[in-house]
Parts: structure tokens; sequence; C-alpha cells
């Protein structure tokens, strides 16, 4: 357990420092070109169909297949080298294969996610840049899998940072060279082709450099890479019927993530589109990657041991631990967030932070059951069943269609925080049907417990929201010109405020309505303080 918990807190920090220079890059993103602009939206789509071409190489092949290849591997005698390089090499000319032939696809591609005319060609510009980042992040995934494998963590998870420096950089250098651009007033006169690689070609630059960069950390865990093309041998049938089902629940989620992406360019370059979206979804995975995550990582093993034993008593425990500690903590990051969406969104984009603050509103209503899908499917996979979670993900993506439907309907100023509500409604029905599925699949799932603690931690948000709420409208509400929503360190003296006051509430609250979740969640805390202390008594 001590060395899970070293793993889960490098992996955290990680994180953590990865997130926090994610926002310092969208943030440097938004000045340079704006958040509702002729060449926002455009940009924004280049960078999803890259995200989403590799989701589906590494969500539903490297993670679901070849991983425990790699591990099974390690046993070989030769350590698994040779296998190892046999895999890397199959996997570079896969990733460039693909990545190729999307980047030469890339006029069809951008008209297939909604855009047209001019902002079609901009869009190919830069997605011309954009798309051979599918190789670098397929490549990234497998190096940092095989070190994952090694017991290596660290490079995995620090990589990103050192592909933020470098966007960070590329975009000081954007703005020094052509000039900010947050009010989005660029035309497509205004760009040239030096412009779109810059700001393309350097986000895809920082990607590069992240996955290259794990290649130095192999000899460290006594690898060391060579092309090598005798592929026979390489048994990836039976792990391949075990990561089809994977495969299918991915390619789902992104053909519902291509048509959200349609119908938020639908609304124009005039209104909040996929560039808004984007910023807002930064911002909604935030606590989800810290909180959830990370307690999820640290549960992980733990389960898929008791599933292996067979012992279902103590799979149950873990997930219903898991689960309330991720239920207590994201609870009251969603509170708090809907409660300075407005201020949060006046940082990143000041002229049009009311349409950020409105879609990521309507994200973080659905953050609670995200985050309990999350462990739902890692508990599915635990249990060696990647069959269920595609069923309950299929529900998600239906909803999600019919949604997108509507949203078509809805007027174009408030097309994006439809289709973000959609997502969160979604999510809902989601986790309900989840949890269902494996309730019935282990016997129970401890629920009597886990809305025990549910319907004290949504009292504990809910009193926290009128404070925070009230202490907002005190330093001057949110109406355009008022002190939080004023400029950006306003904007953070508020945010702060507001936060160190929901956060006091929210577990004063939980005190209150004696959570036994909260006093178990601070025990080890307090019982290392007290041994501090007694230690220190000893001295004296």
């Amino acid at each position: 357990m001590a060395s899970i918990g070293r793993a889960s807190a490098m992996l955290a920090s990680g994180t953590l420092v990865s997130r926090v220079l994610g926002f310092v890059k969208a943030w440097l993103l938004l000045q340079a070109i704006g958040a509702v602009a002729f060449a926002a939206n455009p940009y924004a789509t280049s960078t999803i169909v890259p995200n989403s071409i590799y989701a589906l190489i590494a969500q539903g092949i490297l993670n679901a297949v070849l991983v425990p290849q790699i591990v099974r591997a390690s046993s070989n005698p030769d350590g698994g080298r040779a296998y190892i390089n046999k895999l890397v090499t199959l996997g570079i000319i896969i990733f460039g294969s693909v990545a190729l032939i999307a980047t030469l696809l890339s006029p069809v591609l951008m008209q297939l996610f909604g855009l047209r005319g001019a902002q079609a060609e901009i869009a190919t510009a830069f997605a011309y840049w954009s798309l051979p980042q599918i190789f670098f992040l397929g490549l990234y995934t497998l190096l940092g899998e095989v070190l994952n494998a090694r017991k290596s963590f660290g490079p995995f998870t620090w990589a990103p940072v050192v592909n933020n420096i470098i966007g960070i950089g590329m975009l000081l250098f954007f703005i020094i060279s052509f000039g900010s651009d947050a009010a989005g007033n660029r035309q497509a006169d205004d760009w040239n082709p030096l412009m779109v690689a810059i700001l393309a070609g350097g986000a895809t630059l920082g990607v590069a450099v992240q996955a290259f960069i794990l290649f130095f950390f192999w000899r460290r865990v006594g690898l060391r890479f060579r092309f090598d093309f005798g592929w026979r041998g390489v048994n990836l049938g039976h792990a391949g019927r075990a990561a089809a089902w994977t495969l299918g629940m991915v390619i789902a989620t992104q053909i519902a993530g291509a048509i959200e992406t349609n119908v938020a360019n639908s609304a124009g370059e005039q209104y909040a589109g996929p560039q808004v979206m984007n910023n807002a979804w930064l911002i909604f995975m935030l606590p989800h990657g810290i909180i959830a995550v990370s307690i999820v990582t640290a549960y992980y093993t733990r389960m898929a041991e008791h599933a292996h034993r067979r012992d279902l008593g103590s799979f149950r425990a873990d997930f219903s631990s898991g689960a309330r500690s991720i239920l207590m903590l994201i609870a009251f990051s969603a509170a708090a967030l809907i409660v300075v969406a407005l201020p949060l969104a006046s940082v990143f984009t000041p002229p049009f932070y009311q349409q950020l603050g409105l879609v990521l509103i309507a994200y973080l209503i659905g953050l609670v059951p995200f985050s309990i899908v999350f462990m739902a499917q890692r508990a599915f996979y635990s249990l060696g069943d990647t069959r269920t979670p595609l069923y309950f993900t299929l529900a998600q993506v239906a909803v999600i269609l019919v949604g997108m439907v509507v949203c078509l309907g809805v007027a174009p100023n408030l097309r994006a925080a439809a289709v973000a509500l959609v997502v969160s409604i979604a999510s809902t029905i989601q986790a309900v049907l989840a949890i269902a599925l494996l309730s019935r699949r282990i016997g129970g799932v401890d629920g009597r417990r886990i809305l025990s603690g549910l319907w004290r931690f949504t009292l504990a948000a809910l009193a926290s929201m009128i404070a925070g709420a009230g202490f907002l409208s005190l330093l001057g509400g949110v109406t355009p010109g008022a002190f939080p929503v004023s400029g950006f360190f306003a904007a953070i003296i508020s945010i702060a405020i507001v936060g160190v006051v929901m956060l006091i509430v929210y577990f004063g609250s939980l005190i209150v309505l004696g959570s036994a979740d909260l006093q178990a969640g601070l025990a080890p805390v307090l019982n290392r303080l007290s041994r501090r202390s007694e230690h220190t008594g000893e001295k004296e």
C-alpha cells in the first residue's frame, strides 16, 4: 500500500503541475487568437481531430491490449527486451501510417467536423500541422506504458510538463511576433502561412518532444531501442478479443464527440463553439484528474487482486470506500467551481466570460457522475469485464445523439452550453446504469453507505454554494464591470475569498451532519499529527 500511495502521489503531483501549465497555455492561446473569433473554432477543431483518432488507437488498443502483453513479456529470460522492440517498431509503423493518411485527408476531416468556407480552409491549414500529433501521441503512450510496466512512473507523468513549457514558449513567440488578439478581430486575410506554422506547428513540436524524451529514460530500466521487424510470435489474439469491446466503446464515444463538435460549430464564428468548450472542459477535468484519477489509481490494483481471489466482499468494500472518497471531494469541487465559474471564465476570456462561464456550469453539473462512471469502469476492468462498460456507454451515446438534435433548435448564443448540458445529463444516466450493472454483477455495492454519504455531501455542497454566492454578491456580483469579473487579479482575489468561505462551510456542514466519511478521511491525518505531537512532547 505504501508503494501504491507513493505512485499515486507522484501521478497526482505530475498531473497538477501539468494542469497548471496547461491553464497557462490555454490562457495564452486565448490571448493570441481569442475565444469567439474567425480562427478560434477552426484551430480548436484541428486539435480535436488528432486527439480523437489518437483515443481510438491508445484507449482502444494500447491500454487494453498491449500493456498487459508488455507486463507478461517482462518475465521472459531477456526481460522482454526483444518483445518490446518488436512492439515499438510495429507501433511506430502503425502510428506513422495513420498520421500520414489523416494528414492527407485534412480537407475532408475538417468538413466532417462541420466547418465550411473560409473557416474550413484555415482549419485545413492548421490540420496539416496538427494531425502529425497522432504519431507522437501514440508513441508517447507506447513508450510511457513500457516504462510504467517497468515500475518507472515518473517520466510518463512529467513528460507533458515539457510539452506545456514548449507550447507556452511558442505562444509567447507568436504573440510577440504578431500581436495578441483576445477580442478576435483577425479575419481570413490577416492570417499567413508563417502564423499558422508557428501556432499549430509549435503545439506539435511540444507533443513530439514529449514523446521522444521518454527514450532517454529507457536505459534506466535496462532497455535500449532497436528496430525489430521480426513480428512472428507477437501474439495479440487473446488480448485483442478482450479489447474489441473497449475499442467499440471508444469508437462510440468518438462518434458522439464528432457530432457534438458539428453542432457546436453550427452556431457560427461569432458565438461560443469548440474553442470555448475546450477551455471549459480543461477546467472541468482539473478536479477529476487530481482527485478521481488519483483515488481510482490507489484502489484499482487492490480491486483487481480481490477479483483474482474472488473475494467479492473485499472488492465491494474497496469500491465503496473509493466511491465515497471521490464523492466527498468531487461534490465540493463541483459546487465551488459552479459558484466561481464566471469570475474564473473572466480570467480566460474577459470579453466573452459569460459564454465560457455558462458552458462551464453546464459541464460541471455532470462532474460527480462523470467521476463515478470512471470508478465503475475501472471496477469492471478489474473484474476482467470489458463488455459491460460498452453497454452503459452506448446508453450515454444514445442520449447525446438525441440531445444534439434538440440542441440544433437552441439559439446560437446558448447552443454550446446546451451541448455541454446534454453531456452532463447523459453522464448522469450513464452513472446510474453503471452502478446498477455493477451492483448486479458483484451482489451489491454497499449502496446504503454510499447513499448515506451522498445526501450529506449534497446538503453540505448546497450550504457552501449559498454561502459562496452570498460572498460573491457582497464583492459585487458577476454582472459586467463588477469587481469579481473586472480583471485578472480581481477575479483571482474573488475566487480565493469565495473558495475559502465555501471550503469552511462545506466541511463544517459535514461535521454538523456527522459524516462518517469525513471522520474516516481525516483520521490518518489526525493520528499522524497526534503521534508527531507525542513525539515532540517526549523530546521536551
